[in-house]
């Protein structure tokens, strides 16, 4: 006989093989009904909330699409970019909120990615009682979520010992697009405050109508205003400043809502940029009090 949980566990397990296969029919299917369905009328009702399967269509990215094609730029869509059912946007806003002890330690995986290690080793002797239980505690939660494929803690030498996943999508949010998820959630949490419908992308090509190429990090349509862009940059930002003055004027977003999230500037070099550049310039603690000015 086998008991209520294993019949539960084999009804949700067959559920959501079903759910896994409807979605790739659809994906297979471009004349299928989401396809044809129009774009909805306010940027998305389905973005008033935080759904993951809500954000993650067509129909959600429609608005930007739209906004986008009616200055004759075309734009190309990862609808997985916005999928929140994973592990990796809590992760980000973590290591966004609590950067100032976190940073380093995420410069050193980024660092071990780019020299092809497969771990690394972090001598935390140094550090606070407080600090070093909320450093092996996060690293703990990245290992349970599989973000790290081993976590060791060696309590009597301080010493935490780490092996780095392989797959690329990890790598790559270690590498840099743990700060474009941190800029979303923190747009998201602004629109949600606000009750405000939206529509939102994150790694976006835009196709300009001399076929110039360009991405943008994350852009933000809230109903019956202007877009937020907002460019991620975890390291040197400085010669790209030029490209993002060309691009704002030629996106047609107002200087304050076309915005520069450095992890390295302090709030008084991000107000001197701003005084001195067409574009706005945050760092992680000023971008959600920007955002609630604009939203």
């Amino acid at each position: 006989m086998f008991d209520t949980a294993f019949y539960i566990g084999k009804l949700i397990e067959r559920y959501a093989a079903a759910v896994r296969e409807i979605k790739a029919l659809q994906a297979d299917d471009p004349k299928g009904d989401e396809a044809d369905a129009p774009p909805p009328a306010n940027p998305s009702a389905v973005g008033g909330d935080m759904d993951a399967g809500n954000l993650a269509t067509a129909a959600q990215h429609a608005p930007i699409e739209k906004w986008l094609a009616s200055r004759q730029i075309e734009a190309q869509f990862d609808y997985e970019n916005v999928d929140t059912s994973g592990y990796f946007d809590e992760a980000a806003q973590q290591i966004g909120r609590g950067y100032a002890l976190f940073g380093e330690l995420l410069q050193r995986v980024a660092w071990s990615y780019r020299k092809s290690h497969t771990g690394l080793n972090i001598d935390l002797s140094g550090v606070s009682q407080k600090d070093l239980q909320t450093i092996t505690n996060f690293c703990r939660q990245l290992y349970s979520h599989a973000l790290f494929s081993r976590y060791f803690y060696q309590k009597q030498e301080k010493v935490l010992r780490l092996s780095l996943q392989q797959a690329p999508k990890v790598r790559q949010f270690f590498e840099g697009t743990w700060l474009e998820w941190f800029a979303l959630l923190e747009v998201l949490d602004v629109l949600r405050e606000r009750k405000t419908p939206f529509a939102c992308a994150r790694g976006v090509k835009v196709v300009f109508p001399n076929e110039d190429l360009h991405e943008l990090d994350v852009i933000a349509l809230p109903h019956s205003q202007s877009p937020i862009c907002i460019e991620c940059k975890s390291g040197e930002f400085r010669r790209d400043i030029d490209k993002y003055q060309r691009l704002r004027k030629r996106l047609g977003i107002e200087r304050n809502r076309f915005i520069v999230c450095s992890t390295d500037i302090s709030e008084e070099q991000a107000t001197s940029l701003s005084a001195m550049y067409d574009l706005t310039f945050v760092n992680l603690a000023s971008l959600p009090r920007h955002l609630r000015h604009l939203i």
